[in-house]
C-alpha cells in the first residue's frame, strides 16, 4: 500500500533549510513539489507557499485545480480533464520550518485546515 508518512527536509549547498510535509496520500509528492516550487523557485516564504492554489493529478488526463489556479485554460486546451474542487479535501495539508540564511527561522501552517506556527 502507498506509504503516507513522507515528510521533507530540503537543504541548498549541503546547508539545511528545514523539514516539511504535505499529508493527503497520494497528493503527498505533489504537495512536496508545489512547496518547494513555491518557495524556491518563486520566492515565497513556507506560509505564502502554503497558500497557494494547487493541483492535483488524479490518473490519466484528469487533474484536479483549486478555482483560483491560474492556466486552466491552458490545460484544457491541451486535452486534460480538468476538474474544479471548491474544497480543500483533495490538495493536502501542509506545514514547514525554513532556516534562514542570516539566521531565525520562518514556518508555514496550512491554511486550509485549523493548525498555525507557532515559537517561543
Amino acid at each position: 500500500p502507498f506509504h503516507t508518512i513522507i515528510p521533507g527536509f530540503l537543504s541548498r549547498d549541503g546547508a539545511p533549510i528545514g523539514p516539511f510535509g504535505v499529508m493527503g496520500g497520494h497528493m503527498q509528492p505533489q504537495g512536496h513539489l508545489q512547496l518547494v516550487l513555491a518557495t524556491v523557485d518563486g520566492g515565497l516564504d513556507p506560509q505564502a507557499a502554503l497558500g497557494e492554489p494547487r493541483w492535483y493529478w488524479q490518473s490519466g488526463l484528469r487533474v484536479l485545480v483549486e478555482a483560483a489556479l491560474p492556466g486552466q485554460h491552458d490545460l484544457r486546451e491541451r486535452g486534460h480533464d480538468v476538474v474544479v474542487v471548491d474544497e480543500p479535501g483533495p490538495f493536502g495539508m501542509g506545514q514547514a520550518i525554513w532556516r534562514l540564511p542570516e539566521g531565525g527561522y520562518v514556518a508555514g501552517s496550512e491554511p486550509r485546515a485549523d493548525g498555525q506556527a507557532a515559537a517561543w
